[in-house]
């Protein structure tokens, strides 16, 4: 039978300086994945990957090292080099027209300005892989979102993201076990 291949996504920008920032959400949920599992990511000068082989799935773990706006050149490179359809890719990421804390795991859909998404939707060259949206909430002035998705998250709401990522991985795991249970049934009617 052949082996089932997944790409999980965090996106976010790379270094220290914006470790808590609300754009950096796909990060920490990406992370939080892997805490509990002895898999650790290589890393090199474009991204940090991961990978995990169970009961005939294939787990890919990417977190692009090159800023947000360029992390469809990662996500493309991946997806080819394994052999990844995108309908197989889930992209974490920040989502600001949503209030803070509110989830929605998606299939396909614009990028609604999102210049992460925007860029992985150019290197695919389809717009048909999954995201899990994280709401950031947003600014009431528009040209304030670049620094609003920059800064760190507020006190009140920082204390929240402990449950918030748990949610998170929750829906993450029933869209990896949607994605098994669909690529099994297509597999046993070959």
């Amino acid at each position: 039978m052949a082996n089932l291949k997944l790409l999980l996504v965090g996106i976010g920008n790379p270094g220290q300086k914006y470790v808590h920032n609300r754009h950096n959400i796909g990060f920490v949920i990406l992370d939080s994945l892997l805490d509990s599992s002895s898999v650790s990511y290589q890393t090199n000068s474009k991204y940090s990957l991961a990978r995990t082989d169970e009961d005939g799935v294939t787990i890919f773990y990417l977190k692009p090292l090159e800023f947000m706006n360029l992390s469809g050149k990662s996500v493309a490179e991946i997806a080819k080099k394994n052999g990844i359809s995108p309908e197989n890719i889930l992209i974490i990421h920040d989502e600001i027209d949503f209030e803070f804390g509110k989830l929605k795991l998606k299939g396909g859909g614009g990028h609604a300005g999102h210049n992460g998404l925007r860029n992985i939707v150019e290197k695919l060259g389809t717009n048909t892989f999954f995201r899990l949206r994280f709401g950031v909430g947003k600014p009431s002035i528009t040209s304030e979102v670049p620094d609003y998705v920059l800064s760190n998250f507020l006190p009140n709401e920082k204390e929240k993201i402990p449950e918030l990522v748990k949610v998170s991985l929750q829906k993450i795991s029933d869209w990896i076990r949607e994605r098994k249970n669909g690529f099994q049934k297509l597999s046993d009617n070959q």
